[in-house]
């Protein structure tokens, strides 16, 4: 019971954590926003309500969310790992690190998702890109993309926690059409974050919701 509560108490505040970003990236890229909102309402029609059977005829919503876990990670670092015997990471001497046993390392989710070295345009908000490799998923087997982190100590709410964010994501898109409050511009929405073991924005994001009638 205590492991069940600890993963839906954890999920809650890592889903309003990915949900916060993904408004914020939305808002910056109207464009994205735009098309995401035609996917789910043509899909949908007017059914309403999004299930969880429906995501599945969503790609479009679900590289949103990931291309959002990409680019904002709900927890920047992965959990510390203590190194078992010496290790050795690179590829030259140029840039060669020696790893000494009992070491405790620390992966950051953050410098992987924006390595330009496996992400084209790396600080743009593209969800395109996971629509041309459909294979990145996030189970951990592609080191460039481990929003959960990889192996047998990856997060446990893996699965909840992506199935709560697009659920939840396709709902609130789909029910309103969002704009900012008056005498703000795209510009005015900050990527500005603060210091913690989850990426919060420093400055809260004012958004307007308006009711979408279905015609």
């Amino acid at each position: 019971m205590d492991v069940l509560q600890d993963i839906i108490v954890a999920g809650t505040g890592t889903t309003a954590t990915v949900l916060t970003w993904a408004m914020t990236a939305l808002m910056r890229n109207p464009g994205v926003m735009k098309k995401v909102q035609e996917e789910i309402r043509r899909v949908m029609g007017k059914k309403g309500k999004i299930d969880e059977d429906d995501i599945q005829n969503l790609p479009y919503l679900r590289a949103v969310v990931k291309e959002t876990m990409r680019l904002y990670p709900p927890g920047p670092l992965l959990l510390p790992r203590e190194t078992m015997g010496s290790s050795v990471i690179g590829e030259d001497e140029a840039h060669m690190y020696k790893i000494k046993p009992k070491t405790l390392v620390f992966v950051s989710m953050w410098a992987i998702g924006r390595d330009p070295e496996d992400w084209k345009e790396p600080f743009e908000f593209k969800p395109e890109r996971f629509l041309e490799r459909l294979d990145i998923d996030y189970k951990g087997q592609h080191f460039e993309y481990v929003p959960f982190g990889a192996g047998r100590r990856q997060c446990p709410g893996l699965n909840l926690g992506a199935r709560n964010v697009e659920l939840a994501l396709a709902n609130v898109l789909y029910a309103f059409d969002w704009e900012l409050p008056d005498g703000m511009t795209i510009l005015d929405v900050d990527e500005e974050t603060v210091n913690g073991l989850t990426l919060q924005r420093k400055n809260v994001l004012y958004i307007r919701p308006k009711i979408y009638v279905c015609p």
